[in-house]
């Protein structure tokens, strides 16, 4: 007797979104995605509940919200799903043909690459130069004083990033490369909302300021290269690592001057923007809510003694830690994740058409009320060891998860630590009143007019007598 074969059951279909109508309903739908995609994101979200389907001119998109499906598109299924093209065009008219903005065989050439300089032995040895630049520029700060704490985060690891991984010293650069970082990414995301490709050679605003911006930045970034590929002198940093490559299969053939400025633009820009932000964002939080702020210096007097921080003191401040992952709770610094289905595939048992693009936004999952109670309430505890280890995977990724996670996640997690306990044990931060704070989703997540403070110098409450 011939037994019948087990039917696989057929792939269900994902809640769908109402659709538009009239022209005038797709209008005011693009319009709220491109100027208030964060509610709009939510809105989905509380809606239509774990995963929904929508279309906008054509375009399927599928918002997830569940951290099994998350999972599953950029870990499980990763090879799967590819970035979306469109975007990574766009992306790449400002830093070029990266690790940021291809996939495949270069990206996992360049990534090889490229991981060396984030090793976690290397990331170490730049603690002391984190805590340096931080103090240098917190030596004009003076009690009373009012100021842009975006701008001076900005700042700080800007330097940062130039002295660890290019050996370069950009203090002179900073309102000009902030300026026109500033520039690339509204352009770049206002392309990318506007779902019609818009060719590069049109003279558009965007294409202007996208321009503008790039040459801007590569007259700080290219003489850097320039010199240092005259000296081919290798003193172990990102630059070096790409200067001296060789390609594996023609150990003749380097990287030519084009690919390294744009491997180091990329590590550029998003090596000092994903920190300067979380801080920015941090120190915002702080100024509202006292009792964490009373918590925070209460661990760093205790530990530091009113000495600034190493990094072997980093164990021993958990708190501050605490903090940090708090605020990129809230305010992830990469607030939307996309990928494009390269074949029919399934998630969480749900039809995914090829082509179909997926949207995961740590800002909504992040304010998921199963994992977050109280979502939009300030609580640093949420990541203590123990509420920490029942979170699930995927339902917290301030720096993505999967093939393309953020390469510099440890780097930026030191960094941001390190400058937060050197200038927490000095200073407080209070809000400047009669400001209008919120934040704009550009590529990365920024305070839109920057964040007023004005400074409270602090001294140390040294425990015990301690010196």
């Amino acid at each position: 007797m011939t037994t019948a074969p087990a039917l696989t059951p057929k792939p269900q279909e994902a809640p769908f979104a109402p659709m538009p109508v009239t022209v005038s309903d797709k209008l005011a739908r693009l319009r709220r995605l491109r100027h208030d995609p964060l509610s709009y994101l939510l809105s989905l979200r509380e809606e239509f509940g774990d995963l929904a389907y929508f279309q906008l001119w054509g375009l399927r998109s599928m918002m997830l919200s569940n951290p099994e499906h998350i999972h599953e598109v950029l870990v499980k299924k990763s090879h799967l799903f590819v970035r979306a093209r469109t975007q990574t065009q766009i992306i790449g008219r400002l830093v070029g043909q990266s690790v940021l903005t291809t996939d495949g065989e270069f990206w996992r050439r360049q990534r090889k690459l490229l991981q060396p300089a984030f090793h976690h032995k290397r990331i170490a040895g730049y603690g002391a130069v984190m805590v340096d630049h931080a103090l240098k520029q917190a030596a004009g700060w003076q009690s009373g004083q009012t100021l842009d704490i975006a701008h001076e985060m900005m700042a700080v690891t800007l330097g940062i990033v130039a002295e660890t991984l290019f050996g370069a010293d950009v203090s002179g650069t900073v309102d000009q490369v902030g300026q026109a970082a500033e520039m690339g990414q509204r352009a770049v995301t206002e392309q990318s909302f506007m779902f019609i490709p818009i060719p590069f050679w049109l003279p558009t605003r965007q294409n202007r300021e996208m321009r503008r911006a790039r040459k801007a930045l590569d007259s700080v970034l290219m003489p850097i290269i320039s010199e240092r590929r005259k000296a081919q002198q290798d003193t172990g940093d990102l630059l070096s690592t790409l200067l001296l490559s060789v390609d594996d299969e023609d150990p003749t053939k380097r990287m030519s001057d084009e690919q390294v400025r744009n491997e180091a633009m990329t590590m550029f820009l998003a090596g000092h923007e994903t920190t300067a932000n979380a801080l920015s964002w941090t120190w915002y939080l702080l100024a509202q809510h006292p009792a964490v702020e009373a918590k925070l210096h209460e661990e760093l007097d205790r530990v530091l003694a009113g000495r600034s921080p190493t990094l072997e003191d980093l164990p021993q401040l958990p708190y501050t830690e605490m903090v940090i992952k708090e605020s990129m709770r809230l305010y992830p610094p990469a607030w939307i994740i996309t990928r494009v289905a390269k074949e029919d595939t399934t998630i969480g048992g749900y039809r995914v058409p090829k082509g179909t693009i997926t949207i995961a936004s740590p800002y909504v999952s992040h304010r998921d009320p199963r994992y977050f109670p109280e979502p939009e309430k300030f609580d640093p505890e949420r990541f203590c060891k123990e509420n920490e280890e029942h979170l699930p995977r995927d339902a917290y990724m301030p720096f993505g998860d999967g093939p393309h996670i953020c390469i510099g996640n440890m780097f930026a997690m030191l960094e941001a630590r390190l400058i937060l306990a050197t200038l927490a044990s000095r200073f407080q931060m209070r809000l400047v009143p009669g400001q209008k704070i919120e934040p704009v989703p550009l590529i990365a997540l920024r305070p839109r007019d920057g964040i007023q403070v004005q400074l409270q110098s602090r001294s140390p409450q040294v425990p015990d007598g301690r010196d």
